[in-house]
């Protein structure tokens, strides 16, 4: 579900906080004991095994942000594959070889005039298999709950400023639903090929915490 959260403008001494990108050392909470709890089943049950769990976690580590911006060069460079991927991403990121499984992923696409931002207030839900393992500050309450509450100011914590007259739209990832950001085009890449575009592409660009850099 994407949630709009305005042009409103935030000033640095409205918020005198500093960003804590740490997860918080805690005890494990109710969807982690829940989690744990079906996996135990499931192996008891025969569903699964623990080394077939094993396995795909290995290969969830492996994936690199690359492939995200690989899409992103795509996207750029190619307007018939652009106009796939905005119109349904769970496809299209199959042309890279990569699956969504159950989940559905959107891609919003940044304009001069909206910059999107993507998030999971509940949890850690997250395009893995297209941006790999999601960072700490990710996960922690403190970008989970603020980012939704005030993303300029915690954009601008991330380095990223923008314009007033420019909105500002918050995604929130669910179990069903993944988002990735779509950035603008750095001007001055006029002619570059897929893979130098693909190397501006980081996964906090793809998250929408950062700009892609200018050359």
């Amino acid at each position: 579900m994407a949630e709009e959260r305005g042009t409103e403008a935030w000033h640095d001494h409205d918020h005198d906080r500093t960003f804590q990108p740490d997860i918080e050392d805690s005890a494990p909470g109710w969807a982690e004991l829940q989690a744990e709890a079906v996996r135990s089943l499931l192996i008891e049950k025969g569903v699964v095994t623990a080394a077939e769990i094993r396995a795909e976690l290995e290969r969830l580590d492996s994936v690199e942000p690359a492939l995200g911006g690989r899409i992103v060069a795509r996207a750029w460079t190619d307007p018939d594959f652009r106009k796939r991927l905005l119109a349904d991403g769970t496809r299209a990121v199959t042309e890279f070889g990569a699956s969504m499984g159950d989940a559905e992923l959107i891609v919003v696409e940044n304009t001069p005039a909206r910059h999107n931002v993507i998030v999971c207030t509940l949890c850690s839900c997250y395009p893995r298999t297209i941006l790999g393992l999601p960072p700490d500050w990710y996960k922690s309450r403190a970008y989970r709950s603020r980012v939704v509450a005030e993303p300029r100011m915690v954009l601008r914590e991330f380095g990223t400023a923008i314009p007033d007259d420019v909105a500002v739209s918050v995604h929130d990832s669910t179990a069903d639903v993944r988002y990735m950001v779509l950035p603008l085009r750095p001007a001055g890449t006029e002619g570059w090929s897929e893979a130098q575009l693909a190397a501006l592409v980081t996964r906090d660009a793809l998250v929408g915490v950062v700009l892609p850099p200018t050359p």
